[in-house]
């Protein structure tokens, strides 16, 4: 592939301020498309930071439900066709089956009335249950993974204009992070790191910069964590589905505080007050 591509370029703007008015630089992030092809047939297409080709396809397959295991791929090829990425994935044979077996289910004849009921089906998958986890986490720690995580982000740094996704651990810190113009990508790129690295989901907590969607509560189950920590607010069917999965949802964490939305349980908190 080409090795050449760069994840933020230098562009000149206009910057009015109160002091005035001048033209200056500034870093931005590069967005590309890059395509998931299985078995040579194109399955999705996501706008994203050039960077971390391999953990994005291994944690894409891994968090859509596409693989169970690592072991499940045979090869992963990055092709650099200039206006876009196309990463080949190459499926063993039991999960290259299962795969065209879903293929075929959601593409269906052309006509059929029952596609779009099979690919909202496909869009509200069960998640991945992990209501057994036994980890706990005091308020402490909560207010820490997203004070480190902010220390591991280089692209924001640099620009201004990315997410971030990392991995915490107790008594560790934030052990794997990577960065997206995405924040599902960045998720993504986090669970192909964790698979590749060897590191057990359900050991740590799961810290976003973004909000929490639906989407963020199933690839974090995907990934076995019991913990997603969110800077921002998440959506109803996000709490929902969380609950459902026996996850713990806490987010707006800003400065010293945070809102926990599932299950209290392991969070370890101080005396309880009224708070509006």
């Amino acid at each position: 592939m080409n090795e050449d591509r760069k994840a933020t370029s230098q562009i000149s703007r206009l910057a009015h301020r109160a002091s005035g008015t001048a033209a200056a630089n500034r870093m931005v992030p590069e967005e590309t498309p890059v395509a998931f092809s299985f078995a040579g047939t194109t399955h999705a297409v996501m706008m994203a930071s050039p960077a971390d080709f391999e953990d994005f396809a291994l944690g894409f397959s891994l968090t859509e439900g596409i693989i169970a295991k690592p072991e499940e791929i045979e090869a992963i090829e990055v092709e650099d066709h200039g206006a876009g990425i196309d990463i080949q994935i190459r499926l063993k044979d039991t999960a290259n089956t299962r795969f065209e077996a879903r293929r075929r289910r959601l593409a269906g004849p052309v006509g059929c009335g029952l596609c779009g009921i099979e690919s909202i089906e496909e869009a509200m998958r069960s998640v991945d249950a992990v209501g057994a986890s036994e980890l706990t986490l005091e308020a402490e720690d909560v207010v820490r993974s997203v004070k480190l995580l902010s220390k591991v982000q280089p692209l924001h740094t640099e620009t201004g204009a990315v997410h971030a996704a990392g991995f915490y651990v107790p008594g560790r810190g934030i052990v794997m992070a990577r960065e997206d113009v995405g924040r599902h990508n960045a998720l993504d790129k986090l669970a192909g790191a964790l698979a590749r690295a060897g590191i057990n989901g359900s050991t740590g907590a799961v810290v976003v910069t973004s909000r929490v969607s639906v989407e963020m509560v199933q690839k974090t189950a995907a990934i076995g964590s019991a913990f997603i920590i969110a800077v921002s607010a998440p959506t109803a069917l996000a709490i929902r589905t969380a609950e459902d999965a026996g996850m713990t949802l806490v987010a707006l964490v800003r400065g010293d505080d945070f809102d926990v939305f599932t299950r209290p349980e392991r969070v370890v908190l101080g005396v309880a007050q009224h708070v509006a």
